[in-house]
């Protein structure tokens, strides 16, 4: 009977892992097939479609996308600025208010905890925020108009409360006891305490800010300010014009069967996708610990 329940369990877990590699050869392959895409000639994408092994290889898209470096690098830049500020800016806010409204000895926890779900349910809709953000606060060809408008998320907020409530009341008593002040037990015991949590929602904002390109539409004419995200959307809305208009751009003499259309879009995906597929593995080890440890709660 033992020799069966051993014998039955192995074939269980080879079954569990050969279901883990299908799944994980699903999630890799697109990505291996974007950057096929990325280095095959365009003609051949014509004649053949997409495939994983290209017949003929080219960089022409991404001798394209580097022919002026400086756009490229100050896009980078922007983004990397902010992701960075926006972030840390972002966590400490998030991590501040969700540790306010998690003590249960504060005497506004229940009020402030409602006014936070709030605008997880309503919106003040797109004019008023747009007139706030260019008349009131005057922040129209601004990189701060990018980042304030995600500063703060409700949703993370109350997965930070039900974080640190479960951090024990008696821990934050005992500091208080040995004379330490608010801010003490917050930056010295309460946040090492809730690393699984910071880690999993700094990069949940990060992608976020990585990503964002609606507002830098809305709020950013300065080339020198533009994103990644928003270069991106340029270059894609230019392909689109020239394709659509290919009888008026012949008649400039210009060629289009030889420009890389499809190429330079796969290779936009994994010049702007790439740096935070890197970036992933290092929070990967916190990242089920903060989802579950800090679910909702109350």
């Amino acid at each position: 009977m033992e020799n069966y329940a051993m014998h039955r369990n192995k074939i269980l877990d080879g079954l569990l892992n050969l279901f883990f590699i299908v799944l994980s050869i699903l999630i890799i392959a697109p990505f291996v097939l974007i950057i096929s895409v990325s280095l095959t000639d365009e003609s051949t994408l014509t004649t053949y479609g997409y495939t994983f092994f290209p017949k003929q290889i080219s960089s022409l898209a991404y001798e394209f996308l580097f022919q002026t470096p400086l756009v490229l690098i100050r896009a980078y830049s922007n983004t990397f600025f902010i992701t960075v500020v926006g972030t840390l800016l972002s966590i400490l806010m998030t991590s501040i208010i969700g540790y306010a409204i998690s003590r249960r000895d504060y005497s506004l926890r229940s009020p402030l905890t409602v006014f936070v779900f709030i605008p997880m349910m309503f919106s003040g809709g797109l004019v008023p925020f747009y007139i706030l953000m260019t008349q009131y606060l005057h922040m129209k060809n601004s990189l701060w108009a990018i980042i304030l408008p995600g500063l703060i998320s409700p949703f993370y907020i109350l997965i930070m409360k039900g974080f640190m409530s479960k951090v024990p009341y008696e821990i934050i008593e005992s500091a208080k006891m040995d004379g330490a002040s608010e801010w003490r037990i917050f930056f010295r015991i309460i946040l090492p305490l809730s690393t699984p949590a910071l880690a999993t929602l700094s990069l949940f904002i990060a992608f976020n800010y990585w990503n964002e390109w609606f507002n830098a539409l809305l709020f950013i004419d300065d080339d020198k300010l533009v994103p990644l995200q928003l270069l991106l959307v340029r270059i894609i809305n230019t392909l689109d014009f020239l394709r659509n208009n290919s009888q008026y751009i012949q008649g400039l003499g210009i060629d289009l069967s030889q420009f890389p259309n499809e190429s330079v879009r796969m290779a936009l995906v994994v010049l702007v996708a790439g740096p935070m597929m890197f970036v992933f593995p290092f929070f990967q080890r916190y990242f089920v610990q903060g989802m579950t440890v800090g679910s909702l709660k109350g």
